[in-house]
């Protein structure tokens, strides 16, 4: 019985080996690709014609609405900051991190509440899921063991010890098991998650007889 299935293994092997080839083979024909994966894919090359479009025309206008990611002026609504320099963009000055929010943000007593709740409402996007709603680093993905969780209520995190600009650079770059939020946060609001983590450093350190209490 033994004896049977090797010769019919075997001549499925020399049939398949016969058909389709070793791996690396080189053929004249185009090769049948049983599972083609993205090797074939159905696509059109830049300023082709397309017969898939009712005006034949492959290349498509950009989708309404369309904001530009990045460029060499600053009059896009949404800013990622990508390639510019200066302490707005970057959080240094020259090759030392800088210390309070940049003047292009322009804030003043009637936009700052504004600005701290776009901060409180982008960290809880972003940052609560590890470091926590109260920045304490108890976040939900503490839980299942991710080490090196950054407690911002830790005193080497302090404004004196770890400057407002070394904090936008690691918002926006990373820093350890955190991968950098570049380009998904806008730079002013990661300033705004900057001024929140402030806010939230120095709410825990009001003593509870100079906090204000409202029923």
């Amino acid at each position: 019985m033994i004896k049977y299935f090797l010769i019919i293994f075997t001549a499925i092997a020399v049939l398949i080996m016969g058909v389709f080839g070793f791996r690396g083979r080189k053929f004249r024909d185009t090769p049948v690709r049983l599972f083609p994966d993205m090797e074939v894919m159905d696509k059109v090359q830049g300023q082709m014609d397309s017969e898939f479009f009712a005006d034949g025309v492959a290349s498509r206008p950009q989708v309404p609405g369309t904001v530009v990611h990045s460029a060499d002026s600053s009059i896009y609504s949404i800013e990622f900051g990508e390639g510019r320099e200066g302490y707005y963009y970057e959080g240094k000055f020259g090759d030392y991190f800088g210390a309070g929010l940049p003047k292009e943000l322009n804030l003043n007593k009637d936009n700052i509440e504004a600005f701290l709740g776009r901060g409180q409402e982008r960290y809880g996007i972003y940052c609560a899921v590890c470091h926590g709603e109260a920045g304490d680093g108890a976040g939900v993905t503490s839980k299942y063991g991710i080490a090196g969780i950054a407690n911002f209520h830790a005193p080497n995190y302090s404004a004196s010890q770890y400057p407002d600009g070394r904090l936008y650079d690691v918002i926006t770059n990373g820093k350890g098991n955190m991968s950098g939020y570049g380009y998904n946060i806008p730079v002013a609001d990661r300033w705004a998650i900057v001024a929140y983590v402030r806010a939230l450093q120095n709410a825990k350190n009001i003593p509870l007889s100079e906090a204000t209490i409202t029923e």
